[in-house]
C-alpha cells in the first residue's frame, strides 16, 4: 500500500491544525519552502493551481521532500485531477465541487476535500461518500457561527474552513466540535515580484 493510498481525506485533515495554502510562482522555491514548513512541525502544504509554476512545484515538493504530504489546490476539471496525480499529488482539494469533479477526485484515489458553502451542497458531496469538506468561502459564506450552526444536523460532517481566515482568528475556528483543521494563506505568503517568497512565521526568508 502506497502512502497516498492510506491516507484518507479524515487522516489528512488531523494530521495538523492548519494546512497553509501555497500560491508559488516558481517551482524552485518548492522545495525550500516544504522543509521549512517541516521544520516548523507543518506536515502538509496545499499547493493551488493557480499560476504556471504549480504543477512544476508539486512535482519538485514530490520528488524532493517525500516526507512532506503536499496536494494541489483549486482543482476545478477532473483534467486538473489527472495532472496533479502526475505531478506526485497526495490529495486534492477544490473550492466547489461538481458531480463529474467529484467522481474523478474519487476515482484517483486521493484524499479529496471539496468544497462547500451551504447546507444542500454538504448534504450533496455526502451523498457521494465525501464526509470531510472543505468550508470555502468560510468568512464569507456565514463564518463560524454558520458552521456551528450546521453541527447538529449534520454531525457525520467534518470541516476544513477556508478563506478569510487569520492567525488571531483560527484558534476559535478550531474550538467547533465539527472542525478538524483550517485552511490558510497567512502562514506562508507568496509575492508577485519574482524569486521572493516570505514565511510570516519567519521560519524562512527567500529574497
Amino acid at each position: 500500500m502506497t502512502q497516498s493510498e492510506s491516507l484518507t481525506a479524515s487522516a489528512l485533515a488531523r494530521l495538523g491544525p492548519i494546512i497553509p495554502v501555497v500560491v508559488l510562482h516558481r517551482a524552485d522555491d518548492a522545495a525550500t519552502l516544504a522543509r521549512a514548513l517541516l521544520r516548523g512541525g507543518v506536515r502538509t502544504m496545499e499547493i493551488t493551481l493557480r499560476t504556471p509554476a504549480s504543477l512544476p512545484a508539486l512535482r519538485a515538493v514530490a520528488a524532493e521532500v517525500p516526507e512532506m504530504v503536499v496536494g494541489a489546490g483549486t482543482v476545478l476539471t477532473a483534467d486538473q485531477v489527472d495532472e496533479a496525480v502526475a505531478a506526485g499529488a497526495r490529495f486534492l482539494v477544490s473550492p466547489g465541487a461538481t458531480v463529474g469533479l467529484a467522481r474523478a477526485a474519487v476515482d484517483s484515489g486521493l484524499p479529496f476535500l471539496p468544497g462547500a458553502g451551504t447546507v444542500s451542497e454538504m448534504m450533496t458531496l455526502a451523498e457521494l461518500g465525501l464526509t470531510t469538506i472543505k468550508f470555502f468561502p468560510a468568512a464569507a459564506s456565514g463564518g463560524r457561527a454558520y458552521l456551528a450552526s450546521v453541527a447538529q444536523p449534520l454531525p457525520h460532517l467534518t470541516f476544513c474552513p477556508t478563506g478569510g481566515i487569520t492567525a488571531t482568528t483560527a484558534p476559535d475556528w478550531l474550538a467547533l466540535p465539527n472542525v478538524a483543521c483550517v485552511g490558510g494563506s497567512w502562514l506562508t505568503s507568496a509575492t508577485q515580484g519574482p524569486g521572493k517568497v516570505v514565511m510570516v512565521s519567519d521560519l524562512w526568508v527567500l529574497e
